[in-house]
């Protein structure tokens, strides 16, 4: 089944086509202190066929990978026939997604055991992977060719921050004065923490304020969303990533494959570790995922 999808940012004339020829399995892995990549076998992956960002003649060609085991099959399902779990999750984590096309993953005997569902969110394909019953799996990794063949992204690629973990921070002296002035003039309280750079020019502003809060400006100074990421309690602290506990690494290597390391936080209080705060991107979408003191999984928010 092949369907066009059309992008607005990196991604224009988006072909999505899963592969249903057998190749080869990669089992080589590359992995680093901030992110993990996994070179998978293509016949797992869906292909989505993308314009280059920086030549608009050239065809590009994104891989989401590990969307189901060998031998399963899939089948093309409305996204009315998908339970309804899947819905209000989209609704609650992707507020104003496109819906694009979902899959049914059925096993050797005949029994649904996933779903793939591919949704555009901030101009960018987003594939997210579901039980049957409609519960959050993980977010698919996405790889382009270069990485499917066990090589480095390609410089310039979507995915070449991997190589280049924080490569999208931003120190704060660097932020542009349109978004600082709006900044400071509407939040006048907040205490500036951590600030990053997404995809389409978009500012994230991490700042606490009897909490910590992310504030979304574009380049211009026009407010995009401000929400509420941690409640008031004890001061947030920066935290390395090889200092964060080994539940939170294993949870974010896991449901989070492809994602690179922005920022963490630990949360110190009198009565000593409340929680962590971890700040990566998965593809081209910004998270904030929130721990407690074990390193348990709490909860997660997208924040663009």
């Amino acid at each position: 089944m092949k369907a066009t999808i059309y992008y607005p940012m990196i991604l224009a004339a988006v072909v999505l086509s899963v592969f249903s020829s057998c190749s080869k399995e990669t089992s080589q892995s590359t992995t680093t202190k901030k992110t993990t990549v996994t070179n998978v076998s293509a016949s797992t992956s869906i292909a989505v066929a993308v314009t280059s960002a920086t030549d608009s003649t050239t065809k590009d060609t994104i891989f989401m990978v590990n969307c189901f085991p060998p031998h399963s099959k899939k089948d093309s399902v409305a996204f009315s026939s998908l339970p309804s779990a899947i819905g209000t999750y989209l609704t609650t984590n992707y507020s104003g997604y496109t819906f694009k096309t979902a899959f049914k993953i059925v096993d050797s005997v005949g029994t649904t055991t996933d779903y793939i569902v591919v949704i555009q969110y901030n101009g960018a394909p987003v594939g997210l992977k579901f039980t049957a019953a409609g519960v959050f799996e993980k977010v698919l990794e996405q790889q382009d060719g270069n990485q499917m063949r066990g090589q480095p992204g390609r410089p310039g690629a979507p995915f070449g921050d991997r190589n280049n973990p924080k490569k999208d921070t931003v120190a704060l002296a660097d932020i542009p004065l349109a978004v600082t002035e709006y900044f400071v003039e509407n939040y006048p309280s907040d205490t500036l923490l951590h600030a990053s750079i997404t995809p389409d020019s978009t500012y994230i502003l991490i700042s606490k304020n009897k909490g910590m809060y992310a504030t979304a400006i574009s380049k211009a100074g026009k407010l995009i969303s401000r929400m509420q990421i941690m409640s008031p309690g004890p001061a947030p602290k920066a935290v390395a990533q090889d200092k964060l506990p080994s539940a939170v690494l294993t949870y974010l290597t896991t449901t989070y494959p492809g994602y690179v390391f922005n920022g963490a936080f630990v949360l110190d209080g009198p009565a000593g570790v409340q929680g962590y705060d971890v700040l990566i991107t998965e593809n081209s979408t910004n998270y904030d995922v929130r721990f407690n003191s074990s390193g348990s999984f709490v909860k997660a928010i997208t924040l663009h």
